[in-house]
């Protein structure tokens, strides 16, 4: 099933079914491009047609946050369930160490990446990291990156590199490198290297997760005045 929201395609699948679809992705040894829209992604999509493009170029969009779950609603395209992009990546890497996926993390400061592997290798056995590289690479070494990764052959890449230029360098190199998959994941690195405070499950159960973060990093704040314009977007194109 799918939604649309403001010229966007978002697929309307719970966590299960969406890992049951990058299966299929990994399976196929075809490029398959994930992307996880939130609203401050959709806000500036917008405004930014090649933002846009980048969503309905996506093979899978999942609703990462409750401003997207909401806001389908409203637009008369419920959705099943929140797929957040650090709790698919966590997700699939237990699916990659079931299967055997050889798994790669591109992004975040220097060191970061190789504790992410080192954390993740601990909690989920048997998982195959292909490789590592930090995010602060030019963008004329952009390709030279890719190259890196590509003879790592990974099966599925998770770029870190924060949006969009996560989604950019994916969508210009995923083919490049050879793997099946790949899904930008913003933060998720520090968060899983023990370096960002993730909010306490039952934050998150009252959709109250981006105040937790904005306490931790009070330079986002910023970033949040985007969630009342947001808002007024899609009441005045669905309600109003």
């Amino acid at each position: 099933m799918e939604a649309w929201l403001l010229g966007a395609r978002i697929d309307a699948l719970t966590m299960e079914e969406t890992v049951e679809r990058v299966t299929g992705f990994i399976k196929s040894r075809r490029p398959h491009r994930i992307l996880t829209l939130n609203p401050e992604y959709l806000y500036r999509a917008q405004f930014e047609s090649e933002m846009m493009r980048l969503i309905n170029r996506s093979d899978l969009v999942t609703p990462d946050g409750v401003g997207i779950v909401w806001a389908c609603r409203v637009a008369g395209y419920p959705v099943k369930e929140r797929v957040t992009g650090i709790d698919l990546m966590q997700r699939l890497v237990k699916q990659a160490a079931a299967c055997g996926w050889r798994v790669y993390l591109l992004g975040a400061s220097p060191g970061v990446a190789e504790k992410a592997a080192e954390k993740l290798c601990c909690t989920y056995p048997g998982l195959q990291i292909a490789g590592t590289h930090h995010g602060y690479f030019r963008d004329e070494e952009a390709g030279l990156v890719a190259e890196s990764v590509r003879q790592a052959r990974p099966d599925l890449i998770f770029v870190a590199l924060g949006a969009p230029r996560q989604e950019f360098w994916i969508d210009r190199y995923l083919e490049s490198t050879g793997a099946a998959v790949a899904m930008g994941v913003g933060g998720s690195f520090d968060v899983i290297a023990g370096r960002v405070r993730r909010a306490p499950a039952w934050v998150r159960r009252l959709h109250l997760e981006w105040l937790s973060r904005l306490l931790q990093e009070p330079s986002r704040w910023r970033r949040q005045l985007v969630l009342p314009c947001f808002a007024c977007m899609v009441l005045k194109k669905y309600k109003f």
